[in-house]
């Protein structure tokens, strides 16, 4: 036995249960490339600076989630608490905003928090991301929704629901910023939380603390604040949604937990997850670009956590259907016939077939069991006698008919019967 294990708050997929993590990660990776996104890798981490600009220096992400450290240049490191900040900065370093916009690009992969794990809450976790730069068209607003919204029910999710909501603009948020203030100002809150009231009153609403969210329910909307421009940018990615039969719910006191976000705002919540049900979400964030030093590229993006995807498809009992399964094993009695199998299940990968064999020189009956454990539609066993005879004994697993076919012939009548 190991004396080692995952550090605390780490989230771990192993099989079988890995299969489903990979089928919610392989069919987003789907969805983003039917829709013209081009993938991103990206590094896990990156100079400190650009979270603290680019998430908020008033946030509980900056102020108390960060994993920051120095390297051995004595230069200030953080794991990546999210992945937006990176993938534009990745698309600005890159020159890739100079070609045709908008810029259309997805990525995946780990994300760090130091949060007091708990169900669907961990240190590390998984994310999906995608990202739409260069364009202020209210449609890639509803486009991004509606692909995140078609993935959920591409996956089996039924249960999903959508929040949405706006906060305005440069223009008019700060009429709004004053008015939330005033409102706040008069309630009685902590020390900690009246400095949020000054340095970023939006922050207050997205405090999940039954004490503050009791004093919140006469606080002013943004909704009563909007200019004519955001009204009418909200009011079409609305039209647009409602053009897709897409439900939502209005959630005026939506704002989420980075600084970045304008206009847009949507979330997507599961009702089987309890008090973290909160699954992926996003919005448009039109100034990040100049935050962290760049030109002026509206954007919009979001990140799906991948775990609680996961979460979801078990509590819904989504089967978890992913092209990684076998579909055919190798059983062989006797060396000769080991050797011919394994060239033949070679053969069987080259032509495109998920194949797996038993090793080890076991017998008929553990090399059976193997193949029922390996989910495979077909077996081929192979013994000394087919061997002389030039062919492979075929069985479906599933009726337990077993025919013998020429070795010659056997990949070919495989990819007929698995077509």
């Amino acid at each position: 036995m190991s004396t080692f294990q995952a550090p605390k708050g780490v989230s771990e997929y192993v099989p079988p249960r890995s299969a489903a993590f990979l089928a919610a990660r392989d069919a987003f990776a789907a969805a983003a490339g039917r829709a013209g996104y081009s993938y991103l890798e990206l590094p896990v981490f990156e100079d400190t600076q650009l979270f603290a600009r680019g998430v908020g220096e008033s946030t509980d992400v900056v102020n108390k989630e960060m994993y920051t450290f120095t390297d051995r240049g004595d230069r200030s490191i953080t794991l990546r608490p999210e992945i937006t900040a990176g993938a534009l900065r990745s698309v600005l370093e890159h020159n890739l905003h100079r070609g045709a916009l908008p810029v259309k690009v997805w990525a995946v992969g780990p994300v760090f928090r130091y949060e007091q794990p708990q169900s669907g809450r961990y240190r590390q976790f998984y994310q999906v991301d995608l990202e739409a730069l260069g364009s202020q068209d209210p449609a890639i607003d509803a486009e991004t929704i509606a692909l995140a919204w078609d993935y959920y029910r591409e996956l089996g999710l039924r249960r999903t629901a959508l929040h949405l909501n706006t906060l305005g603009d440069a223009e008019c948020r700060p009429a709004y910023r004053a008015s939330l203030q005033s409102f706040l100002r008069g309630l009685d809150l902590d020390e900690d939380t009246r400095r949020r009231v000054e340095l970023n009153p939006l922050r207050v609403l997205d405090d999940k603390r039954p004490e503050v969210i009791a004093q919140l329910g006469d606080a002013p909307l943004i909704a009563d604040h909007l200019c004519a421009a955001c009204k009418a940018h909200y009011d079409r990615v609305r039209e647009l949604l409602a053009d897709l039969s897409i439900p939502w719910t209005e959630n005026p006191r939506l704002v989420r937990g980075l600084d970045y976000y304008t206009r847009t705002l949507f979330e997507f919540d599961h009702p089987l997850l309890g008090a973290q049900s909160g699954i992926g979400g996003g919005g448009r964030y039109d100034g990040l670009s100049e935050t962290i030093g760049g030109p002026p590229l509206p954007g919009i993006g979001f990140g799906l956590g991948l775990d609680r995807t996961v979460l979801a498809m078990e509590a819904e009992r989504v089967p978890a259907v992913t092209g990684a399964c076998v579909q055919v094993y190798g059983v062989a009695l006797g060396d000769q016939a080991a050797r011919e199998i394994f060239k033949l299940v070679t053969g069987l990968r080259r032509a495109g077939i998920a194949a797996d064999q038993g090793f080890g020189g076991r017998s008929m009956k553990a090399g059976m069991k193997g193949a029922d454990r390996s989910g495979a539609a077909y077996a081929l066993i192979l013994g000394e006698r087919d061997l002389a005879a030039g062919s492979v004994q075929l069985k479906d697993l599933a009726t337990g008919d077993q025919t013998a076919v020429p070795l010659t012939d056997i990949i070919d009548v495989l990819k007929g019967k698995l077509s």
